[in-house]
């Protein structure tokens, strides 16, 4: 992977910061679409995350659904299930908090392992090329996708407690349906592999 359309890569900050903008956006729609579970609704928000730390690279999808969170918390009708279900900060510490915040690190995650470079430090790089197959893209969605539900579950077995079926609750019923939002994105980076935003 390079950081999209690298011929057209894209350098003005200005630039970047709205097209982050316009991520959370799209990630506010993606949430609308949604199959309904208790106590956490299935929707479509994990493909588009995943997708936008794989374009934007790690730092400015970092700062996409940062932002995306701050638009939530200050009641912006961006999560699924607003305004019916509460906005802001209250949203935000119910049943699916854990998740939101897990989206942050999810899509960092995925922006660094489709970089070609990662930065430890100043005086430290590790570069690596990897030539992209769909076994190893599928594997490197997989791994980014993990942060959502380990805070997902952390936390919603903090608010509804230990001795209820967490997993049945938070894991479960989404396996399927990440399987396959993992693998129609696997095909998607496979066929546009050379496409990136910075």
């Amino acid at each position: 992977m390079t950081y999209l359309i690298s011929k057209y890569k894209i350098k003005d900050t200005s630039t970047k910061i709205l097209i982050s903008f316009l991520c959370t956006i799209l990630i506010a729609l993606s949430s609308k679409i949604s199959v309904p579970f208790y106590p956490v609704p299935m929707t479509m928000q994990t493909f588009v995350i995943l997708l936008c730390g794989v374009m934007l690279g790690p730092k400015y999808a970092f700062i996409t659904l940062s932002l995306y969170l701050f638009e939530g918390a200050i009641g912006l009708p961006v999560f699924q299930g607003t305004p019916a279900k509460g906005i802001g900060v209250v949203y935000l510490m119910g049943p699916t908090g854990g998740y939101l915040i897990g989206f942050i690190f999810s899509a960092f995650v995925a922006g660094i392992l489709f970089s070609r470079k990662i930065f430890f430090n100043k005086k430290f790089l590790i570069k690596y090329t990897i030539k992209e197959n769909l076994i190893s893209i599928f594997i490197k969605l997989f791994i980014a996708l993990t942060p959502v539900y380990l805070f997902g579950l952390l936390w919603l077995g903090a608010i509804l407690g230990w001795d209820k079926p967490i997993l049945e609750f938070g894991l479960y019923p989404f396996i399927l349906g990440e399987f396959f939002k993992i693998t129609l994105l696997t095909f998607i980076i496979y066929k546009f592999s050379n496409y990136k935003l910075f």
